[in-house]
């Protein structure tokens, strides 16, 4: 049976939160975002290894929010980078030196938006299943919306059932990610799987969910707070 791990990044400064605290701290049902997420992996029930990645100033914050809330889940805290490329890499640092070459060898590691509190369980199961056989999975579901691509006076509409709208968790085997991890980090890495890709590797896509929403925008904490009511009935 192969070890798991998932990389929570949550070193973000939500700049767009209209507010000096970032996303993943802003209560959601009296409780810090953050904290949704990581229950979210503690339950689906599939023997993770949880690393958190916090930007250095959020450390000691978060250690009062543990306290205050009263919160146990295990998991281990890591020091972000500049870049969300360099807080995954540091979070793969972080395994690395903590965990025997025997735990790797056959390893998952997921990486998931801090900022994502409404993964369903079954949808980090199924992810994780399908990462034995496929190496490196990511969720994403297909666009509802009419798609253009290019600029504001030149574009050109584009099929919408070729486009994937694409969600974490992403999900890769262990040796393929630390490889990945090892090159020269590009404005070409918008996620997880454009680092894998980079490399020739094939990324599969399974379907997401419409629920697995993205805390970005003041308002899309009133959309979760539905969403979390509805996933609760």
């Amino acid at each position: 049976m192969s070890d798991k791990f998932v990389i929570i990044v949550a070193g973000g400064v939500g700049s767009r939160m209209n507010s000096t605290l970032p996303k993943q701290f802003h209560l959601l049902r009296n409780l810090p975002v953050l904290m949704h997420t990581i229950r979210r992996f503690e339950q689906a029930d599939v023997g993770l290894h949880i690393i958190v990645v916090l930007s250095a100033s959020m450390q000691m914050y978060w250690e009062e929010l543990c306290q205050q809330h009263q919160f146990t889940a295990v998991h281990h805290v890591v020091v972000g980078g500049a870049t969300r490329f360099q807080s995954v890499r540091n979070g793969l640092d972080f395994i690395k030196r903590n965990y025997t070459d025997t735990q790797l060898a056959n390893a998952l590691i997921a990486v998931h938006d801090g900022a994502r509190p409404l993964v369903s369980g079954r949808l980090i199961q199924n992810l994780f299943a399908a990462a034995h056989t496929l190496h490196a999975v990511i969720p994403a579901v297909q666009s509802t919306n009419s798609i253009r691509i290019g600029e504001v006076d030149n574009s050109k509409s584009v099929r919408r059932d070729q486009v994937w709208q694409v969600q974490t968790p992403q999900i890769f085997a262990a040796t393929l990610f630390f490889e990945a991890y090892q090159q020269m980090e590009v404005d070409d890495f918008t996620d997880d799987a454009s680092v894998v890709e980079k490399m020739g590797n094939i990324v599969s896509i399974l379907e997401g969910d419409h629920f697995n929403l993205k805390i970005t925008h003041p308002e899309d904490l009133d959309i979760a707070q539905i969403y979390l009511d509805k996933l609760s009935t």
